[in-house]
């Protein structure tokens, strides 16, 4: 019933030889070892793109200060400072993160130090598109238009407000009449411009575009666009699929 150890191994090393007498063609796809092919990391296209920088805007690098005394798990972090005719606007850069300024170069290039690590990756093109947006903000500045669509819609800019304290001194409001019963008044941020071309046109102008679209989509909140009748407040060159009306 049972074989004796000697003789199962006879037969297991008997099996060994037959197998390794098989062509390799000829075994499962499982007993055949497979291999993997290594390639070098795939650089950032974003990130590695040099920073176009106008004549009129200044780009420097601050590096940061010396740590002294206790040492801490936080690694100070440079500071990039951007200087043009519309402001000036400034922004810290990851400790893992480099700028390279050699005037050889068409422009600053930014370089992390572990192209491996998915953070480092992920920061580098982000890092790079927030400098750029900073340059052409104190350059030619960042605007969105807001479209005020629906009977009775529009917007104008008061120097004052009724319902809203100013944040700071000479601040302008924006008032929304977008059929509601009371006064809609918001707050301008600090460095920001807005007209009304149109009654029902807004338009924001500022060197940030975040602070910018921010705020576009603070006013937006106050009427979304709805998909019946196509009435709402729409940023820039937004659209909406309209659906049929509801039929009981």
């Amino acid at each position: 019933m049972f074989t004796p150890a000697r003789r199962r191994c006879a037969q297991g090393v008997a099996n060994a030889s037959s197998t390794a007498s098989i062509p390799t063609f000829l075994l499962p796809a499982f007993q055949t070892a497979r291999t993997f092919g290594t390639t070098s990391p795939c650089l950032s296209k974003i990130g590695s793109a040099p920073l176009s920088i106008p004549p009129e805007v200044t780009f420097k690098v601050i590096p940061p200060p010396p740590v002294r005394g206790r040492v801490t798990r936080v690694q100070p972090m440079s500071t990039a400072q951007i200087k043009g005719p519309l402001g000036e606007l400034s922004m810290q850069i990851p400790p893992y993160v480099s700028i390279n300024m050699d005037p050889s170069l068409p422009g600053p290039i930014l370089s992390v130090e572990d192209v491996t690590d998915a953070k480092q990756r992920a920061m580098w093109g982000t890092t790079r598109a927030y400098l750029q947006n900073h340059i052409l903000g104190v350059s030619e500045g960042h605007s969105a238009i807001l479209r005020l669509v629906g009977v009775g819609y529009r917007a104008t800019v008061e120097p004052t407000a009724t319902t809203v304290q100013p944040e700071y001194p000479g601040q302008q409001f924006v008032n929304l009449k977008v059929g509601y019963s009371h006064p809609v008044e918001l707050g301008i941020p600090k460095g920001m411009k807005a007209s009304t071309p149109q009654p029902t046109r807004l338009l924001l102008e500022g060197p940030e575009k975040e602070v910018v679209m921010q705020f576009a989509a603070k006013i937006r909140m106050w009427r979304k666009p709805e998909p019946y009748k196509g009435k709402g407040i729409f940023v820039n060159g937004e659209t909406i699929k309209l659906k049929n009306k509801k039929i009981k």
